[in-house]
């Protein structure tokens, strides 16, 4: 708790300050979106912002991403670290990406500005985008080959973007110089500025109305509750130590070797301690996690067990504490690469929510397919221009008590969208032959899992660079209480001549003109006894081509 007096605060001016604050935020968001030039981030949203307080805590957060939410509590103190309050001025913006200095991924940039009420530093607002090219090995930045944070690239620290308003240009030309399609870049880059100067201006409204010292203090006021809600709903779940284990398929470098996540989760009164003793040492190829995502999977982890209703700022992080073993999958030691970590996030976010699932049998439900598959082509149109696109691909949910898992939905941490073809098709010559449910992907139970995706590309020119990082090739979502596990992905390239090439799980290849991906998602783990599913339910099924 804070040192901050809240006698007196009116309960409803708090209430309606915490929805004006999480409305700037939205506001912000819809800037992003609107302002992107890419379509990772107009059409898969992939993009998010937030409001902080001047010491660096979450104030308020848009609906969007969870990783990106969570991952910018340390881009905002590394900014605050490397450039003192003192030292700032109105219209100030920052930059970072480094997930060694406060970055999570080089595609990630996190943008930054302070807000200002009469001279002094109330809050800051932030926003985080996916960048659809960063340099590196391969067109997209997602080099699933990558041995090392160089290969990856672009990596910018801590840097002052805008001073007082005026950009710098020897950084911005450093950044065009060194990504295959700047224009898109800056152009997300500076609808970032103007979402984090749409929040400055709101919240100085905001202070204008109520005053600054009062509003500060109410700041502070709803991080203190969120806190208190928070370890009375932690309070509630049976105190003891709870385990789990589960596997990513590999590392993108050493095929066959699958990748142990381990988790200790302790409940002690109201507060949570989790432990990743016995997780993997950090691999050679870029799954490894830095720890701002596995912090970001303890955040969402405890939100998705906690009460849905309390507001969500960073007075529901402080009864959270991590043991992350150097030298790890979960924190490893600089130069390794890390671009697939969300891959690993959101298979930490479903292994701590699986060591409760004995506990709590009633709120959680069966592991999701977990994987979110990331595809980036990247080439030259027919009249000579680059582009670059990626491509976001869900799986299913699990089965719930009560419920059947949903169809085709992002889960554990993410919450992006696929490209809809006529915009895959618009900024690529790339074709979307096909679009469907996978059938009988969803693991059977007294609830069924949900259902992957089929998605079938067509490269329509010849050198076309093409990543593919996926998950549940080689481990299904598993059931729970007797449910059967889910369907495993799988993803061919069919190439023009016939042969067929079976994807490991992730590759990095070149595409030639009439080559053809196809991509199979898995299925959500199923839940209580098959024998117990009603044959309404199985006649529904059939007559919906889902089984």
């Amino acid at each position: 708790m804070n040192g901050f007096s809240t006698a007196g605060l009116d309960p409803i001016t708090v209430e309606v300050t915490r929805h004006r604050l999480e409305g700037i935020a939205n506001e912000m968001q819809s800037t992003l979106l609107r302002s992107s030039f890419s379509p990772i981030v107009k059409e898969g949203l992939d993009a998010s912002a937030g409001l902080f307080t001047a010491d660096g805590q979450t104030l308020a957060q848009s609906c969007s991403i969870p990783i990106h939410l969570a991952t910018l509590i340390p881009a905002v103190a590394r900014i605050l670290q490397q450039f003192p309050p003192a030292t700032m001025q109105p219209d100030d913006s920052y930059v970072l990406n480094d997930p060694y200095c406060g970055g999570t991924h080089l595609p990630d940039i996190a943008v930054i500005q302070p807000i200002f009420v009469q001279g002094r530093i109330i809050a800051f607002a932030a926003a985080m985008t996916h960048h659809q090219d960063m340099g590196g090995l391969s067109a997209g930045s997602v080099p699933t080959n990558a041995t090392e944070i160089f290969q990856e690239g672009l990596r910018i620290p801590p840097l002052k973007f805008r001073d007082r308003g005026v950009v710098n240009a020897t950084l911005e030309a450093m950044i065009r110089q060194n990504v295959r399609i700047p224009d898109t870049v800056m152009g997300d880059l500076h609808a970032q500025v103007s979402a984090c100067a749409v929040g400055a201006r709101r919240v100085a409204e905001l202070a204008e109305k109520q005053g600054g010292n009062a509003l500060t203090t109410i700041f502070h006021e709803l991080l203190d509750r969120s806190e208190r809600m928070t370890r009375l709903a932690l309070a509630a779940i049976p105190d003891g130590t709870y385990r789990h284990v589960d596997w990513l398929d590999n590392d993108g470098v050493e095929l066959k070797k699958p990748i142990r996540i381990e988790v200790a989760v302790t409940i002690a009164g109201d507060a949570v301690h989790i432990d990743f003793a016995g997780t993997s040492a950090q691999v050679r190829g870029p799954l490894n996690c830095v720890p701002s995502g596995s912090l970001a999977a303890a955040c969402f982890a405890v939100r998705a067990l906690t009460d849905p209703k309390i507001p969500t700022n960073g007075g529901c992080f402080r009864p959270i504490t991590l043991h992350l073993p150097e030298g790890t999958l979960v924190n490893p030691r600089e130069p390794a690469p890390v671009n697939a970590r969300t891959s690993t996030i959101k298979r930490i976010t479903g292994t701590i929510i699986g060591a409760l699932a004995q506990v709590l049998p009633d709120r959680i439900p069966a592991p999701s397919a977990g994987q979110m598959v990331i595809v980036a082509f990247g080439g030259r149109k027919p009249d000579g221009t680059p582009f670059v696109t990626g491509d976001l691909i869900a799986g299913g949910s699990g089965a719930a008590r009560g419920s059947d898992g949903v169809d085709v939905i992002e889960t554990d941490a993410t919450n992006c969208m696929n490209l809809p073809a006529e915009a895959a098709e618009l900024e690529t010559p790339i074709r979307l032959n096909r679009v469907a449910l996978r059938p009988g992907s969803g693991g059977d139970g007294t609830w069924r899992g949900g259902l992957g995706t089929i998605r079938e590309y067509e490269a329509l020119v010849d050198d076309v660079s093409f990543t593919h990082r996926s998950e549940r090739h080689f481990s299904a979502a598993p059931g729970l209480f007797g449910g059967a596990e889910g369907a495993r992905a799988v993803s061919v390239i069919h190439r023009a001549d016939g042969q067929q090439e079976v994807i490991p799980s992730k590759i990095v290849t070149r595409l030639n003109k009439g080559d053809r991906v196809v991509i199979e998602t898995a299925g959500g783990g199923g839940y209580g006894d098959p024998g117990l599913r009603g044959p309404g339910a199985r006649e529904a099924d059939a007559a919906d081509g889902k089984v």
